[in-house]
């Protein structure tokens, strides 16, 4: 690929990216244990928290661990063609996995893909926004609002601590797009309603898609 035109290696980045991204690991593995469609349960996503409802917790790792490799996979593979075709792979595999096209384009919230990418992309910069959210999470016990504040955090240490401009555009866009994707969450948080970790749900609502940070 050494020998394609800019353009067209972005263009196959983006593809490839948002195709890894757009697994749905949460959905393959508990259908795999037997435990049917994981989005007749809990709050209906296929992240890492909702599998953990089903009580089994490394299915429930398995996941987050899975949901993050694409987003790192997908930034180290391409950033040995260009940095950019790296940073639009990571992007495009954290919109696959928030709108996979084998599940009409509902999936998760992103959380877990979106510090995957960060972490290849930048390790200081995904490694301080993984600790934003376990501050978070460990004083407040919304997985939600860990997240949403983590993400939103990540192109200010960009800013601070990286010279490249395009790693904190690249953190600020994902930071839109958790937002947009954390609406409901963030609507419930602002009215008491939303679920702490480890909370189990009765019954199927909409909700956070991470269990540490996952989506």
């Amino acid at each position: 690929m050494e020998n394609l035109d800019p353009n067209i290696t972005v263009a196959i980045a983006a593809v490839c990216g948002y195709l890894l991204g757009s697994v749905p690991w949460g959905l393959v593995l508990t259908r795999l244990a037997g435990m049917g469609d994981i989005r007749q349960i809990g709050s209906g996503n296929i992240g890492a928290t909702n599998v953990l409802r089903t009580g089994n917790k490394f299915l429930a790792f398995l996941t987050l661990i899975l949901d993050a490799s694409k987003g790192a996979v997908a930034a180290l593979i391409f950033m040995q063609m260009s940095e950019l075709a790296g940073i639009v792979a990571a992007f495009a595999a954290v919109i696959g996995h928030n709108f996979p096209v084998w599940l009409k384009f509902k999936g998760g919230k992103g959380v877990a893909t979106t510090l995957g990418a960060l972490l290849m992309v930048s390790w200081p910069v995904g490694v301080l926004t993984c600790c934003v959210w376990l501050v978070m999470a460990s004083t407040f016990k919304y997985s939600s609002l860990a997240s949403i504040t983590s993400i939103i955090a990540s192109p200010v240490i960009a800013w601070k601590i990286s010279s490249n401009e395009d790693i904190a555009y690249f953190a600020a866009g994902l930071a839109v797009l958790s937002v947009i994707r954390h609406k409901d969450n963030i609507r419930r948080l602002i009215k008491g309603e939303e679920s702490k970790i480890g909370q189990k749900k009765a019954e199927k609502k909409e909700d956070t898609d991470e269990v540490t940070p996952s989506a």
